[in-house]
C-alpha cells in the first residue's frame, strides 16, 4: 500500500475518521430508537436531544435561570437596605420633619405597595424582594418616629410596644398577600420582643422575665398550630424560661421561696405536655415537661432537707422518688404515644441521673481495700470510705435497681435487667461498709452477696443478665479477697469459701459454658493463692513455694477429661499457674532446675493422652531447660552439652514418628533435632580461630549430607550441606582472599565476565540441571 502521507499523520487521520464514524454510529441508534417509540406509542413522540445538531449550540451554562435571578434580587434589595440606612442614619437632619416623614412614608408605602402588581404579572420573586425591603423600612420608620417624636422616651419600652406594633402590621401584611413567604415568619419574629422587653423595661426580676419569655412561648404555641415556623421559637422561649425557673429553684433557701420558681417549672411542663399531646412526633417537649416537672417539686422538699441533711444524697433521693410515677407512664394508655415516650423518658433520664451521683461512692469504697497492699497480714482495721452517703446511697442504688428490673418486665428488653443487676449488686455490697459496719460484718455480708451474684449468673435464663451478675461476682470476689490480706485467718477463711463456691459454680452443668469457665479459672486461681499462703505460713525460702503451687497444673492434667466442658479453661489457669511455679524459683539456679525438671514431667504426663500430644513439645523443652540451667549452674560452657541431649531425644522421637508413619516428613521427623545442634555449633564455628571445631563440624556435616542422599531424607541432606557449604567457605575465605590479593586487579574482573558468557551461553541447559535438581529434592521426604 502506498501512501504519500507520512507514517504519523496518517495515523491521526485514520483515528480522527474513527472517531466520526463512531459519533455517527451513536447518532443512527439514537434516531433507530426514537423512530421505535414511535410506531409503539399512538401520540407522536419527542424528537430526540440533539437530533439534527452535530455539536451542542453554545457552551453549557452553570447556572439555573432562577438561582441567577434570585441572586440578583437580593443583592439588589440588600443595596436598597444600605441605601434606606444610609438615609435614615446620615441624611436625616438635612432635612425638615415634614420632609423627612414625607420622604420615608412614601417609600415605605410605595415598597409595600409595589409587591401587589408584580404579583399579577407573576413576579413572585421580585415581589419577595421589594416587600423585604418595605418591611425593613417599617423598622427604620418606627426608629425615626421615636429619634423625632418621642426622644425622652424609655428606649426598651418604646422598643416593646414598637415590636408589637411591628408584628401586627407584618402579620396583616401577610394576610392579605398570602403569596409572599416573608412577611408572616417576620411577624412571628417580631412577637418575640414584646413581652420580654417589656418585663425588662419594668425591670422585672428573673422569675417575671421567666414567666414573660414563658407567656410568649404560649403564644408561639398556639401559633404553631396554624404557622409551623412558630414552633422553633416556642422551644427556644420555653427552654430559656425553665432554666430560669432551674437556677431559682436550686437557689432558692426556703420553702417559700421555691414555691414560684416551682410554678413556672410546673407551667412549662403543662405547655410541654400540650404541646407533646397535639403533635405526635414531639415527645422531646414531653421530656422536657417531665424533667420540669421532677425539678420542681425536687425544688421544694431541697430547702427542708438541707438544715437536717447535709448530705446531698437525700436531695438526689428527693428527686428520684419524684420521678419514679414519671416510669409508669409507658402503662397508660390513655396517653398519647408522644406523651408517654417523653415521659417515661424523662424519668430513665433522672433514675440514671441520681444512679450516677449515688455510684460515685461505689468506686472510692471498693479502693479503699487496696491499701491492704501496702502491708500485707498487719491484722489492722481498714479506715473508712474517703467519701460515705450512707442509706441514702444505699436506697437510691436500690430503689434504681427495681425500677431497671420493673422496666425490663414492662418493655421485655434486655438492656434494663443488665442495668437493674449492676446496681443492685453495687448497693448490696457497698452497703455494710457505706453504713459503717464492723469488719468482720462488712466480710460476712460481701461475701453473701458475691455468692447471691454468683448463684443469679448460673440460675438466670436471660444472657445479659447473667453475664453482668457474672462479671459483678468476680468483682465482689476480688474485692473480697484483697481486703481478706489483712489477715491471715481472713485469708484462709475467705479464699477458701470463694474457691469452693468457684469450684462448684464449674461444676454447675445447666449454667451458661462461659459463666461456668469464668468460674472454673477463678477456683484454680483461688487453690494456687491458698498453696502460696500455705507455703508462706511456713517459712519456707520464696523459691521453695514453687513445689506445691505445682500441685495445681498436676492436678489438673490428672483430672484430665473428667473436668469436662471447663477443661481447657482449667488447664490454661493451671498452664499460669505453673508459670507462676517456674517464676517464684527464679532466684535459685537448683531450685529452678528442679521446678522446670517438674514441669516437664507434668507436661509430659498431659502429652499421654492422645488428644494432647501438642504438649509433649512443652515437656522436651522444660526437660532441655532444667538441663541446661543444671549445666549452667555447674559452669559448663560447651554448647554440646546443651544441644547433643536436645538432638538425640528430638532424633528418637522423630524416628519413632517416621516407624509409626513412614510418610511423614523429613523435616517435622529429624529438622527439629539436627537444627537443634547444627546451628549453635556453626554459629560457635563461625567465631573460633582453632580449625578443631570447624573440622568436627565439617565431617558431622559431610556425614549427614551423605546419609540424607542415601536414605532419600531431604532436612538431612539440605540441612547438613548448608551447614558444610557454610564451614568450607569460612575455612577457604582468608586464602581466597590472600590469593586475590596477589593477583593483577584485572583477573577478578575478567574472571567474572567469563563466568557470565560461559552461564550465559548454557543458559537453557543450566535452566534445564536446576529444575531437575529442584524436582529431584522435591522428591525427597
Amino acid at each position: 500500500m502506498n501512501n504519500p502521507l507520512p507514517p504519523a499523520e496518517e495515523l491521526a487521520l485514520i483515528d480522527r475518521e474513527l472517531v466520526q464514524l463512531d459519533a455517527r454510529r451513536l447518532h443512527l441508534l439514537t434516531r433507530r430508537d426514537w423512530l421505535l417509540r414511535i410506531l409503539q406509542q399512538p401520540g407522536p413522540a419527542p424528537a430526540p436531544a440533539g437530533w439534527g445538531a452535530a455539536v451542542p449550540a453554545g457552551p453549557p451554562k452553570e447556572t439555573s435561570a432562577p438561582s441567577a435571578q434570585n441572586v440578583l434580587l437580593t443583592l439588589g434589595a440588600v443595596l436598597l437596605a444600605v441605601a434606606a440606612l444610609a438615609f435614615t442614619l446620615v441624611s436625616w437632619g438635612s432635612m425638615g420633619i415634614a420632609g423627612r416623614s414625607a420622604v420615608l412614608a412614601a417609600v415605605t408605602a410605595a415598597a409595600l405597595a409595589a409587591p401587589v402588581p408584580l404579583l399579577r404579572r407573576g413576579l413572585r420573586s421580585t415581589a419577595e424582594s421589594v416587600a423585604a425591603v418595605g418591611l425593613l423600612l417599617t423598622v427604620l420608620d418606627a426608629y425615626a418616629l421615636y429619634a423625632v417624636g418621642m426622644p425622652d422616651a424609655d428606649g426598651t419600652g418604646y422598643a416593646a410596644g414598637a415590636a408589637a406594633v411591628l408584628a401586627a402590621v407584618w402579620a396583616g401584611y401577610g394576610s392579605a398577600l398570602r403569596k409572599l413567604r416573608l412577611p408572616l415568619p417576620a411577624a412571628v419574629l417580631a412577637a418575640q420582643f414584646p413581652l420580654p422587653l417589656a418585663a425588662l423595661a419594668a425591670q422585672a426580676g428573673p422569675l417575671e422575665l421567666g414567666w414573660a419569655l414563658l407567656a410568649t412561648a404560649v403564644l408561639d404555641a398556639a401559633l404553631a398550630l396554624r404557622v409551623r415556623a412558630a414552633a422553633a421559637p416556642a422551644a427556644v422561649l420555653t427552654a430559656a424560661a425553665l432554666l430560669i425557673g432551674v437556677a431559682e429553684s436550686w437557689s432558692a433557701g426556703s420553702v417559700a421561696q421555691a414555691l414560684a420558681p416551682a410554678a413556672l417549672l410546673l407551667a412549662g411542663a403543662a405547655l410541654g405536655t400540650a404541646a407533646a399531646w397535639r403533635e405526635p412526633r414531639a415527645w422531646g417537649a414531653a421530656l422536657v415537661a417531665g424533667l420540669a416537672a421532677v425539678v420542681a417539686l425536687g425544688g421544694l422538699v431541697r430547702p427542708a432537707l438541707t438544715d437536717s441533711v447535709r448530705d446531698g444524697a437525700w436531695v438526689a433521693l428527693v428527686h428520684l422518688l419524684v420521678a419514679l410515677p414519671l416510669l409508669a407512664a409507658v402503662r397508660v394508655s390513655a396517653l398519647p404515644a408522644a406523651v408517654r415516650r417523653g415521659l417515661a423518658r424523662a424519668g430513665v433520664a433522672v433514675t440514671a441521673l441520681v444512679a450516677l451521683s449515688a455510684g460515685a461512692a461505689v468506686v472510692p469504697a471498693l479502693l479503699a481495700r487496696l491499701r491492704v497492699l501496702e502491708e500485707v497480714w498487719a491484722a489492722t482495721t481498714p479506715a473508712p470510705a474517703p467519701y460515705a452517703p450512707g442509706a441514702a446511697g444505699v436506697v437510691i442504688l436500690l430503689t434504681a435497681a427495681g425500677a431497671a428490673w420493673w422496666l425490663s418486665r414492662v418493655l421485655a428488653r434486655p438492656e434494663p435487667a443488665v442495668v437493674a443487676v449492676v446496681l443492685a449488686w453495687a448497693g448490696l455490697f457497698t452497703a455494710p461498709m457505706l453504713l459503717g459496719f464492723p469488719a468482720a460484718a462488712v466480710f460476712a455480708a460481701q461475701l453473701a452477696v458475691t455468692g447471691a451474684a454468683g448463684v443469679f449468673a448460673l440460675r438466670s435464663p436471660a444472657r445479659g443478665a447473667a453475664i453482668a451478675a457474672a462479671v459483678c461476682a468476680l468483682t465482689g470476689a476480688a474485692n473480697v479477697s484483697v481486703g481478706a490480706l489483712d489477715g491471715r485467718v481472713a485469708s484462709f477463711a475467705v479464699w477458701g469459701l470463694l474457691g469452693a463456691a468457684c469450684a462448684a459454680g464449674a461444676a454447675y452443668g445447666p449454667a451458661p459454658r462461659r459463666v461456668r469457665a469464668a468460674a472454673a479459672v477463678c477456683a484454680v486461681g483461688y487453690a494456687t493463692a491458698l498453696l502460696v499462703a500455705a507455703a508462706a505460713v511456713t517459712d519456707l525460702a520464696v523459691v521453695w513455694w514453687a513445689l506445691p503451687v505445682l500441685a495445681v497444673p498436676a492436678l489438673a492434667v490428672a483430672s484430665g477429661p473428667r473436668l469436662g466442658a471447663v477443661r481447657v479453661p482449667v488447664e490454661i489457669a493451671a498452664a499460669g499457674a505453673g508459670a507462676l511455679a517456674v517464676a517464684l524459683s527464679a532466684g535459685r539456679a537448683g531450685t529452678l532446675a528442679l521446678v522446670l525438671a517438674l514441669a516437664g514431667v507434668v507436661c509430659a504426663g498431659a502429652a499421654v493422652r492422645p488428644e494432647r500430644r501438642a504438649v509433649g513439645w512443652a515437656a522436651g523443652a522444660l526437660f532441655a531447660a532444667a538441663s541446661w540451667v543444671r549445666l549452667a549452674d555447674a559452669g559448663v560452657t560447651m554448647p554440646k552439652a546443651y544441644t547433643l541431649p536436645v538432638t538425640a531425644a528430638a532424633l528418637v522421637v522423630g524416628f519413632l514418628r517416621r516407624h509409626r508413619d513412614p510418610q511423614a516428613s523429613s523435616w517435622t521427623a529429624y529438622g527439629p533435632g539436627l537444627a537443634a545442634t547444627l546451628l549453635p555449633s556453626l554459629l560457635v564455628a563461625l567465631d573460633d580461630r582453632s580449625w578443631v571445631r570447624p573440622l568436627l563440624l565439617g565431617l558431622a556435616a559431610l556425614a549427614l549430607t551423605l546419609i540424607g542422599a542415601q536414605r532419600r531424607l531431604q532436612a538431612p541432606l539440605l540441612l547438613g550441606g548448608a551447614v558444610l557449604a557454610v564451614v568450607a567457605v569460612h575455612e577457604l575465605a582468608p586464602y581466597v582472599v590472600q590469593v586475590a590479593g596477589a593477583l593483577p586487579r584485572w583477573v577478578p574482573p575478567a574472571l567474572a565476565g567469563l563466568l557470565l558468557l560461559a552461564v550465559g551461553a548454557t543458559y537453557e541447559k543450566r535452566l534445564r540441571d536446576a529444575r531437575r535438581l529442584r524436582d529431584a529434592i522435591g522428591r525427597l521426604r
